[in-house]
């Protein structure tokens, strides 16, 4: 599953730990993001089906996430079919996160 932005949901930590309904994992997924965003989160900010998904179970970023909303509002599975692609918002998330880059670039030239 690639959300939005071109993570793969199925690798992310808050995505694993809902799927398993594992409660210890998810209190260390938001110990290490709380000291690796710095900001505190709970587990129950983890809790996540995936931003594509359709569930309304979705981690405390993913709820406020700008490419995410950007992308529902133009109604495309991911940024890889935005007319847009690639945006000033994805370009600067990419610096952080260079494989969801090429996850999107990949789709995109699948069609």
């Amino acid at each position: 599953m690639i959300a939005m932005c071109g993570l793969t949901c199925s690798e992310c930590p808050a995505f694993l730990a809902t799927q398993k309904d594992d409660l210890d994992e998810k209190k260390k997924v938001a110990e290490l993001w709380s000291k690796q965003f710095k900001m505190e989160m709970k587990p129950e900010d983890i809790t996540c089906d995936g931003c594509v998904s359709g569930s309304s179970r979705l981690s405390s970023y993913c709820r406020v996430c700008e490419i995410r909303k950007c992308g529902q509002e133009k109604r495309v599975r991911n940024c890889a079919y935005c007319s847009d692609f690639a945006c000033e918002k994805l370009n600067a998330f990419f610096t952080h996160a260079p494989n969801a880059k090429a996850a999107l670039e990949e789709i995109k030239k699948s069609f």
